[in-house]
């Protein structure tokens, strides 16, 4: 017997999706969800599919096949999309929008290992160089105190951006995150990414030496006192990704390595930092944060809690250990 569907529209269907992801996903999850579902409504309206009704296997493997060619999409981004597609399938199944069966008939395409999880990294003794430079230079700087927190520490940009100057201790050092979605600050993970990070004595004392120095002293849009702080209010999170990339610049201490004229270098500018081959992303600095502690033998679940970050994930996104430097680890402890 045919199961009895009602018809919906979907676009309508996504905004009914969006609304009800909307209180357990944080908004830039939100965000891809909803990007990636744009494409799959102008596709359904490209092709003349006004009711998710009529969707078949069939008519996904196109679509499947359409996004693969048309954008040139690789592996590892294409399953991505298509895994959101499934999931909102799935919440379409329980609005009786389409057969209970058809989320199961979008064929996923095989990743490798190698695919699934970005290599690049920035290393300990380039972190180290660019502190330094920092430190000699544009000391207790933003630039400075972002860099040093973000690398001491792990966190998440989104977290940095998030720290009001209230949640640093000065008497025992360390920072509260905090998830504050009603005032623009969410935590990617929520409720469950709150937590006390505990901060080395030099840490604390540029972070100190910044609040009582060069830090703008300005509010945000809701009254509190951003840690990061612009003329404007809150750092965005445009403006902290930017920083990170110009930071990272090889030529901010040493010869480009890449044979570029800085006079001509579109990656001199500011704005255009991350088209510099060795710039490296909040992510980048995150991973290699995290493989520096693992380095210095951190037990893995001490990182994995300071980091907020489950230890199967840790492992296949964040650890950039060398297979060889993971034995060399072991045989501190084998006789």
């Amino acid at each position: 017997m045919s199961e009895a569907l009602d018809p919906l529209a979907p676009g309508d269907a996504v905004k009914l999706y969006l609304d009800h992801r909307e209180g357990e996903l944080s908004s830039e999850t939100l965000q891809s969800h909803r990007y990636r579902l744009e494409a799959f409504t102008e596709w359904c309206e490209k092709n003349g599919i006004h009711n998710l009704n009529d969707l078949s296997g069939r008519k996904l493997h196109s679509y499947r096949v359409d996004r693969r060619e048309e954008d040139d999409l690789k592996p590892i981004t294409l399953q991505g999309q298509l895994s959101t597609l499934r999931v909102f399938l799935k919440f379409c199944v329980s609005i009786d929008a389409v057969p209970e069966s058809l989320p199961e008939k979008i064929l996923l395409p095989t990743v490798s290992d190698g695919e699934q999880a970005s290599r690049t990294t920035l290393e300990a003794d380039r972190a180290d160089r660019i502190l330094d430079h920092l430190e000699k230079f544009q000391y207790a700087s933003r630039d400075h105190v972002l860099l040093t927190l973000l690398w001491n520490t792990g966190i998440r940009m989104g977290s940095a951006r998030a720290l009001d100057i209230e949640d640093y201790d000065r008497d025992s050092p360390g920072i509260q995150l905090v998830h504050r979605p009603e005032t623009d600050t969410p935590l990617k993970n929520q409720e469950r990414g709150e937590r006390w990070v505990a901060l080395r004595g030099e840490t604390a004392t540029i972070i100190e030496d910044y609040i009582d120095g060069p830090r703008i002293d300005t509010t945000d849009d809701y009254g509190r006192n951003p840690l990061f702080s612009t003329s404007q209010g809150r750092a965005s999170r445009s403006c902290i990704r930017s920083a990170i990339y110009t930071l990272t610049r090889p030529c901010q201490y040493v010869e480009c390595p890449h044979g570029r004229d800085p006079e001509t270098c579109e990656a001199m500018d500011r704005p255009h930092a991350s088209t510099c081959p060795s710039s490296r992303s909040p992510h980048d600095i995150r991973s290699g944060a995290i493989t520096a502690h693992l380095l210095d033998d951190v037990p893995i679940e001490i990182v994995s809690d300071r980091m907020n970050v489950s230890q199967q994930i840790l492992d296949q996104h964040y650890d950039r250990r060398t297979e060889r430097e993971k034995m060399e680890q072991r045989r501190k402890y084998l006789r």
